[in-house]
């Protein structure tokens, strides 16, 4: 039942991901110039669209961001532009249609060859950080062990980033610091069962294999899921009450801690049954 549904959570993920062309790059990634505005009122997402299609700057996009109040406006990088007239552009226009009613909170701006040097080293940052696991737990345990870690926090990565790219929400390095936030959570839960299954191997050496898993996973069920359970409420208290500006961060987080709890249990472990019994054949 779980590789059913694993199976189908990384068919949806690669699906959304597919249809959309891979994941939705942020600034950090892609560059262009992003402006944060603050309205006195309510602010008008309409009327700001429209002031912004007449500058006629290419790709861009609006949304509200933390407060009724503000929005956030993304202007991609064009060849021939640089992101400081960009955004100077962009406050003019407004200044013309609006006035003094709002005030820019920041500017940030990245060009296309900062944006294309982050998202290679973030790539690595991930490949890096699974091979080094895979070398500590074939260390800390046995090779088996860690191909099954490695799937796992394989299985955990894709389904984050398949949720972000159903729900369309932009990739940026606060992201990747929350994946690699959950790599290293799911790990550790992970390594808390292996742990406990390489102890009863050595004091129930009578057990079968698929016995001895199930025993270990129900001596460490309590603590994982109550971990796992505190560990959610921080992060939606985090992702209600912190503002826009770690909204993604903490959905990351969320998404990520509690299917990294679900794989623990339900991934890890079988795929460390199905090496030994592809072993034994």
């Amino acid at each position: 039942m779980g590789a059913f549904f694993s199976a189908a959570l990384i068919l949806i993920s690669l699906g959304s991901l597919v249809y959309h062309g891979g994941p939705n790059y942020g600034i950090d990634f892609k560059g262009g110039t992003l402006v944060h505005l603050k309205f006195k009122k309510v602010a008008p997402i309409a009327e700001v669209r429209s002031a912004i299609a007449e500058l006629k700057l290419g790709e861009f996009s609006i949304q509200g961001f933390g407060e009724p109040e503000e929005l956030l406006i993304r202007v991609g990088q064009e060849d021939n532009a640089e992101g400081e007239s960009q955004a100077k552009i962009v406050e003019d226009k407004l200044r013309d249609v609006f006035g003094q009613n709002f005030t820019v909170e920041r500017v940030e701006m990245v060009g296309p060859k900062v944006g294309s040097d982050l998202r290679y080293k973030a790539l690595m940052a991930l490949i890096y950080s699974l091979v080094g696991i895979l070398l500590y737990i074939t260390f800390r345990f046995e090779f088996r062990f860690g191909i099954a870690a490695i799937v796992a926090l394989a299985h955990d990565t894709m389904i984050t980033i398949g949720a972000f790219s159903i729900l369309d929400k932009e990739f940026t390095l606060p992201v990747i610091a929350a994946i690699l936030t959950v790599i290293g959570y799911s790990l550790n839960d992970t390594i808390v069962v292996f742990d406990r299954i390489r102890e009863n191997m050595r004091l129930k050496r009578g057990l079968k294999l698929e016995d001895m898993l199930n025993l270990s996973i129900n001596n460490t069920l309590s603590r994982t899921l109550l971990t796992s359970g505190t560990t959610l409420i921080v992060v939606l208290s985090i992702f209600f009450l912190g503002g826009g500006v770690i909204h993604d961060f903490a959905f990351a987080l969320f998404v990520g801690i509690f299917v990294g709890t679900y794989s623990s249990i339900f991934v890890a472990s079988p795929v460390l049954l199905l090496w030994q019994n592809y072993q034994q054949r």
